[in-house]
């Protein structure tokens, strides 16, 4: 039984428990929530509105949540005293019930305390941190078409530089590390040649690992199983022409995974080409073929080429039976995308993706720059997932001079509830609330955000009186 020093939880209610990295939920779970600093004091009473009607709607007195109020960030220190942001009743709680939501946490820029987001997701090993864009009509867009875009990222959460493991440029640790590199370890690198880091230099470490990868792409790849046609598409984005042993690595372990674990789901967008070409003309030779996959062949050294025959030799000799002749268009398909590619992708042809599997730093810029083209922050909801927990949170800032005047936005979090929802398995409240927001974004029944983009403008909202307007059209 769990220990609290300042909490009482509900008399009622089970814990959710996982089991094989899925959650194993009863009809009354206890779900801890954070509030959020600044404008959390607005959003959350109005999602919490919309999350308790939609269960009921659908499914009457058989489910409920038992809500349980936890704390963190400026809240938490009110309560636990200074600097206790993250305190262990907090952490209990969630290690306990194994699902919680959460509003907006202060994150100091420079000095003070770390994000206690990002020290969530290291805590409890929440590995992967979903973003679903998507667009519901009606929201004001500066893109022309943003119905076009519906992709789910799939941002890796615990390496990378969100590690957070780096020095400032005066620290003599960091100091003595710079000498140490430039008079030992560069130099034994012959592909570096003569490069040195200049000595008032901060430093940052980027670890990514084979482990952390992989079981992150995993993740992806079982998401796509669940999708039909086009969306069945997972893309690897990385910076790999630069970072070749990190963001390069990131890219050759998840098409390792693909065509060894899931061989019998995934195709590579290379293996398709090459299955394609034999399609289509019969006869085609292995030189023939190798010449379209790349259209560089005939440059290339013969130690080059001869690779590439063998490549598209054991391509159609291992897999032209299972996955030819157009049985891949069934089949999860998995590319690869160089991260400032994909800031360009998404804008001018969004339709060709799915799901973007990313890692971290990447995914933060990228899920905002698609957040931005179906509807900004407001929208857009988020989920951290791991084998023995997950926390669905909002995905923009704590506005705090929005807070308490009841006019915010609260759709992230209500979209990040409808995450939780699909993730227990209640599709049928998911759905009610999508719906409800569809419907009253398309009749401008909106928060003064998306009001005032809108051609002419419209009346606002306020915040509790969009989530109303949203169970009113359950």
């Amino acid at each position: 039984m769990a220990q609290f020093e300042k909490l009482i939880p509900p008399n009622e209610g089970q814990a959710i428990q996982f089991l094989n990295g899925s959650p194993v939920v009863p009809n009354n779970p206890i779900i801890p929530f954070i509030r959020g600093d600044g404008t959390g004091v607005d959003i959350w009473p109005a999602t919490q509105a919309v999350l308790d009607a939609a269960i009921k709607t659908a499914y009457g007195n058989q489910r409920h949540i038992e809500w349980f109020k936890v704390y963190a960030g400026d809240e938490a220190c009110d309560l636990y005293g200074t600097y206790q942001y993250l305190p262990k009743d907090t952490l209990e709680a969630i290690r306990t019930y194994g699902v919680a939501i959460k509003g907006p946490l202060t994150t100091p820029v420079g000095g003070g305390i770390r994000s206690l987001n990002v020290a969530l997701r290291q805590i409890f090993d929440l590995y992967s941190c979903v973003r679903p864009c998507r667009y519901y009509e009606g929201t004001p867009s500066p893109h022309k078409r943003p119905q076009d875009l519906d992709v789910i990222v799939y941002r890796e959460n615990t390496e990378d530089i969100y590690m957070g493991i780096e020095w400032e440029s005066s620290d003599p640790v960091c100091i003595n590390l710079i000498k140490q590199l430039n008079e030992n370890v560069i130099p034994l690198n012959g592909k570096l040649k003569e490069r040195q880091i200049p000595q008032d230099s901060a430093i940052g470490i980027k670890p990514v690992s084979k482990k952390g990868s992989q079981r992150h792409i995993r993740k992806a790849i079982q998401h796509a199983s669940r999708l039909s046609g086009k969306k069945r598409h997972v893309t690897l984005v990385h910076k790999g022409n630069i970072m070749k042993f990190t963001e390069g690595a990131f890219r050759d372990w998840g098409y390792e995974l693909a065509t060894t674990e899931f061989r019998d789901l995934c195709i590579t967008e290379r293996e398709i080409w090459i299955l394609e070409n034999a399609m289509h003309n019969s006869s085609i030779s292995i030189e023939e073929n190798a010449k379209l996959i790349d259209p560089g062949f005939s440059s290339l050294t013969e130690k080059k080429k001869q690779e590439i025959c063998n490549e598209v030799k054991s391509v159609i000799e291992t897999i032209g039976t299972s996955h030819g002749n157009g049985k891949w268009h069934e089949m999860i398909k998995v590319d690869d995308r160089i991260a400032d590619s994909i800031f360009q992708q998404i804008q001018t042809r969004p339709q060709e993706y799915s799901i973007l599997a990313t890692l971290n730093l990447n995914g933060d810029y990228i899920s905002d720059a698609a957040a931005a083209i179906v509807g900004g922050l407001g929208m857009a909801p988020g989920a951290n997932i791991g084998n023995e927990a997950a926390i669905f949170e909002a995905t923009h800032g704590t506005a705090p001079k929005h807070a308490g005047l009841d006019r915010i936005n609260p759709g992230s979090v209500i979209l990040s509830g409808v995450m939780m929802l699909e993730f227990l398995g209640w599709q049928e409240a998911a759905d009610l609330i999508s719906k409800g927001i569809s419907q009253s974004i398309s009749d401008q029944k909106v928060t003064y955000d998306l009001a005032r983009l809108l051609n002419p403008p419209v009346e606002p909202l306020s915040c509790s009186g969009f989530a109303k307007s949203i169970i009113d059209r359950f």
